[in-house]
């Protein structure tokens, strides 16, 4: 088995683990192996390994690997910052996009969706630490966003997403976590169904699984650290 494989079979055991702790399946869990910075050998090698869906944080060098892996069958998803004069690449080239925090790029994304595609899922980032440095749409603010965005064309709201500030302690991790959970109940109960929580990543996963996470994003675990 190759270290790459071994760090995949490891990383999905470790979901297996904390969803068995939270009396979850942990098959309910899909890891998304996070590539920013890695070549697109290193994505065909977890790919060989039985990985098939990989996170970009750049939008191009996202659509380069996308291009250079295109024999493949492979679930792209976009989880960086969305700039404005990148929609039209992330409509075109991914399945999901992660990290929509302002209407502006939403109607963006869905304009620029080609018909011939599925529609484009979505999850909304919150800044949930209410971190100046980070982005995301602030708690107050994601309901009416979420309003917003489902009622767009081309476009699936899927749930919501956030990078909640770095913590050692457990429960002080499961607090972030929670706080996005409890975000998505309370949109669900004013009628905007939501099937997915993207968080957790190398370090929390385990205290995103215990609150519900569905996707977790995972790239130092599996490939190292970053170049």
């Amino acid at each position: 088995m190759s270290t790459l494989a071994s760090a995949l079979q490891s990383v999905r055991a470790r979901i297996d683990r904390a969803a068995c702790a939270a009396g979850r399946d942990g098959s309910e869990i899909r890891l998304l192996a996070v590539t920013k910075t890695w070549p697109a050998h290193r994505v065909r090698e977890a790919w060989q390994a039985g990985q098939r869906a990989f996170g970009e944080n750049y939008a191009q060098e996202g659509v380069q690997k996308i291009g250079q892996l295109s024999d493949l069958i492979i679930e792209w998803h976009f989880i960086g910052p969305v700039q404005s004069n990148k929609t039209r690449a992330l409509a075109e080239n991914f399945a999901w996009v992660h990290s929509v925090d302002r209407e502006k790029i939403a109607e963006r994304l869905s304009a620029a969706r080609p018909p011939d595609l599925p529609p484009l899922d979505v999850c909304l980032q919150v800044n949930v630490s209410d971190e100046a440095t980070k982005g995301g749409v602030a708690r107050a603010d994601a309901c009416a966003l979420a309003h917003a965005v489902s009622s767009l064309p081309r476009l699936r709201l899927r749930g919501l997403m956030t990078i909640p500030r770095p913590e050692r302690d457990q429960a002080a991790q499961q607090k972030w976590f929670r706080m996005l959970r409890e975000l998505k109940d309370h949109i669900a109960a004013e009628g905007i169904a939501l099937d997915t929580l993207s968080m957790g990543m190398s370090d929390d996963l385990e205290a995103a699984v215990l609150e519900g996470a569905t996707i977790v994003r995972v790239g130092t675990a599996i490939f190292g650290a970053r170049r």
